[in-house]
């Protein structure tokens, strides 16, 4: 599985003159009719399986949609002009930014879902189970269903009937937040970053209020899970709204911050009544990460703190090669659970100046994390273009990200679409060589058995003087392949030793100047599958070779 990450509301933006701080009419906002059947056929062609539409349903915003119907947010609890996708205002609907026409929003999500599907993707979107807006309120909900906070008793600070947390008789102070704000909330609900008091600070979640899974975090965080929790049930029923939409997926965020317990309750239900449907988790605690899977049931976590991590320090000089090694030992039991990556929304963009600085430098990260096993990975939209993620939006600053909470343009991402048209003719000759290497290395972890399906065997134990590079090796069937990274910004020749284990493990034969095809070229070469004598070549700078041998007959 190949995700293509992409930030629904700045993906068809087209502007290449915003302003900072601009409203939508300023900057324009993209939608969800964008994604045109051409536009879903170049992300197929780029080796994705899956588009995770970032920011779909509706969260709290500063533009206004009253005429629809939907109730106004205050400002000082919005983060940007658009806001941001994480402060969710009502769990039931679509953001109305991401339609053409705002009545009938609902309508263009299942659409662009058949859309999906017809491209031969699937669709994943977010589920934000953690926290909501400081104004939620479902006016979208189904008939029957209660809304959240719709019952509780604000003069409890927590009760399993509660779907919020109290502090009874305070209000809630942003004053030092927001300078003069005139929001009032009374009394204080909790931040949604676990802030149990009226005082968030500014870099709290403070726009968000945090939901009661049957905590009681201020009793010692006593665990209350019986009965069920109210807020259980509600998120169960809208998992099962969304699937009923015919998605494939949920990314949950931050899901650690949700007891592991309610997971282990819900996803089975889920799973019962839409078979396939995936469950993606936000976990960055690695203690936790085999009861998310084996308690919670999640199909699989996000590999941040280990491969990601990783990979960020060697490349930016801070580690050695051999690192890698020990960030997969870590997960090696699990490692078929673990969703790889190299940018998403949270993190910078690997190209911009606080990561690498230069978008050739992702090239050998890409190698080992989309090629080392099958696990599933997941790219960035505008990754694959070098997109830099220097622009100062507004309230997102100049942080090397690609904004979530302005309206914008992703510079790369829009000469890409050249208007819907994607000719190519508005890139860079180093951009069209970029994508068409992320299109060349995400093929064959598609195509390819030896990487879809093949096993994994790391060759650094064996070469202890690569500092700069990594090598595996993969093997299926009659086929071998190495694969050679090189972090260095030096062409660089390298002496590779495999081991005896190697090809006593996977019984194949040694070959002394073997023909290979080096796949990410074309090029054929010869050299040697020997545990006596090393494979020798020459690798360029930020990049590296995939060399693959078939054995001919019977192996051995």
């Amino acid at each position: 599985m190949t995700i293509y990450q992409v930030f629904t509301r700045l993906f068809g933006a087209d502007s290449s003159s915003c302003v900072i701080n601009g409203t939508a009419s300023q900057n324009g906002c993209g939608k969800m009719n964008d994604f045109t059947a051409k536009a879903l056929h170049e992300i197929c062609s780029l080796g994705c399986t899956h588009v995770w539409y970032t920011g779909i349903i509706e969260h709290a915003t500063q533009a206004d949609y009253s005429k629809f119907g939907i109730r106004p947010d205050h400002p000082d609890v919005v983060k940007g002009r658009a806001g941001s996708p994480y402060a969710i205002k009502d769990y039931y609907d679509v953001d109305p930014d991401l339609a053409v026409n705002v009545s009938r929003r609902m309508r263009e999500f299942e659409s662009l879902v058949k859309r999906t599907h017809e491209a031969g993707l699937g669709v994943i979107i977010d589920f934000v189970p953690n926290h909501v807006s400081r104004q939620y309120h479902s006016d979208a909900m189904p008939e029957g269903v209660r809304d959240l906070g719709q019952d509780d008793d604000t003069g409890m600070s927590f009760s399993t009937a509660n779907n919020f947390y109290y502090i009874p008789g305070e209000p809630l102070h942003l004053d030092h937040v927001v300078a003069g704000s005139t929001y009032t909330e009374f009394p204080a609900k909790a931040t949604g970053n676990d802030v149990f008091n009226p005082w968030p600070e500014r870099n709290d979640w403070y726009e968000t209020v945090k939901l009661n899974y049957g905590i009681d975090v201020q009793a010692g965080r006593r665990r209350c899970f019986t009965p069920v929790p109210d807020t259980w049930v509600k998120m169960l029923q809208i998992l099962l709204f969304w699937s009923s939409k015919g998605i494939d997926g949920f990314r949950c965020d931050m899901a650690e911050m949700v007891p592991v317990e309610f997971w282990q309750w819900v996803i089975p239900q889920v799973k019962r009544a839409y078979p396939g449907i995936l469950f993606i988790a936000e976990v960055y605690d690695p203690s936790r990460y085999r009861s998310y899977i084996y308690e919670g049931h999640f199909d699989y976590l996000y590999d941040k703190v280990g491969l990601y991590d990783t990979l960020k320090a060697v490349v930016q000089g801070h580690a050695s090669a051999h690192a890698i090694t020990h960030a997969w030992q870590a997960v090696d039991d699990i490692r078929s659970h673990m969703l790889c990556f190299l940018e998403n929304h949270d993190e910078q963009r690997l190209a911009s100046d606080f990561f690498a600085a230069d978008p050739s430098k992702g090239r050998a990260p890409l190698l080992a994390s989309a090629l080392m096993y099958p696990n599933p990975m997941m790219v960035y939209f505008g990754q694959e273009l070098g997109e830099r993620g220097m622009d100062q939006e507004g309230f997102s600053g100049r942080d090397g990200r690609t904004t979530i909470f302005d309206y914008w343009t992703v510079d790369t991402i829009r000469r890409w679409r050249d208007g819907g048209r994607f000719s190519g003719r508005l890139l860079t000759d180093e951009e069209l060589s970029l994508r068409e290497f992320y299109s060349k290395v995400l093929a064959l972890r598609e195509g390819d058995p030896l990487f879809c399906e093949g096993e994994f065997f790391d060759l650094m134990y064996v070469c202890p003087s690569l500092q700069r590079q990594y090598a595996f090796a993969r093997h299926h069937g009659d086929a071998l392949a190495i694969v050679l990274c090189n972090f260095s910004g030096e062409e660089t020749h390298v002496n590779v030793h495999m081991p005896q284990h190697l090809f006593d493990t996977w019984g194949v034969g040694m070959v002394k100047d073997a023909p290979v095809v080096e796949l990410l070229t074309g090029r054929q070469l010869r050299v040697n599958l020997d545990a006596r004598l090393p494979l020798s070549v020459t690798l360029p700078p930020y990049g590296g070779m995939v060399l693959k041998y078939v054995y001919p007959g019977i192996l051995g």
